[in-house]
């Protein structure tokens, strides 16, 4: 049996603490925003509302994965961790993208990745949010190692590998979902129905 594809504000709500409550302050004040931005310029939910749509996806598929790994063998982490960097994972691209021409394009200040990662930093202490150690990990390696990568020495750690999973999922193998039309993932649409 599917589970139900959940909407954002039950998923928020499986964050603990204060962090449940700021983050959902953040798109009280940015929903607007949020299912305007596509997801990226091209490579994953690339429509208008890809952004609000690739943040639901990728925490659905997180809780997915982890009720399912944590069934196996119990995680050394919280469906909460999860769900927090998950929700905060790609917190720049709504200020990432201007219109040019009608189309996105990433703006000066963002091109890198770092600078990327620094404006996540900078918008989460401009709310408040306080990340524990292994969430700050969970965070830097959502997108993978990168230049960190090491034979020798694992930079992510076990949540930033759930995490990393979750959203490769949603960017690389359902970069199309949910589907315009009707989706078979029960509950599953897109925030911009009518944009279809």
């Amino acid at each position: 049996m599917k589970p139900g594809y959940l909407p954002l504000e039950e998923l928020i709500k499986l964050i603990d603490g204060p962090n449940r409550s700021v983050c959902l302050k953040i798109l009280e004040e940015h929903i607007s925003l949020f299912k305007k931005i596509q997801g990226s310029s091209h490579n994953h939910q690339a429509w208008v509302g890809g952004y609000f749509d690739h943040v639901v996806e990728v925490m659905n598929i997180g809780l997915f994965l982890f009720n399912q790994l944590n069934s196996i063998r119990p995680l050394p982490f919280t469906v909460s961790d999860v769900m927090l960097i998950l929700f905060l994972h790609d917190i720049e691209k709504p200020w990432k993208y201007e219109l040019v021409d009608g189309k996105p394009e990433i703006k000066p200040e963002l091109q890198d990745k770092e600078r990327q990662h620094q404006f996540r930093i900078e918008k989460l202490r401009e709310y408040g949010i306080d990340l524990t150690e292994e969430q700050k990990v969970g965070m830097m390696y959502v997108e993978g190692e990168h230049k960190n990568y090491s034979p020798k020495q694992r930079a992510m750690n076990p949540l930033a590998g759930q995490c990393h999973l979750a959203d490769t999922t949603s960017a690389r193998i359902w970069f199309d979902y949910p589907a315009a039309e009707s989706d078979l993932w029960n509950g599953a649409e897109r925030c911009n129905i009518e944009a279809r």
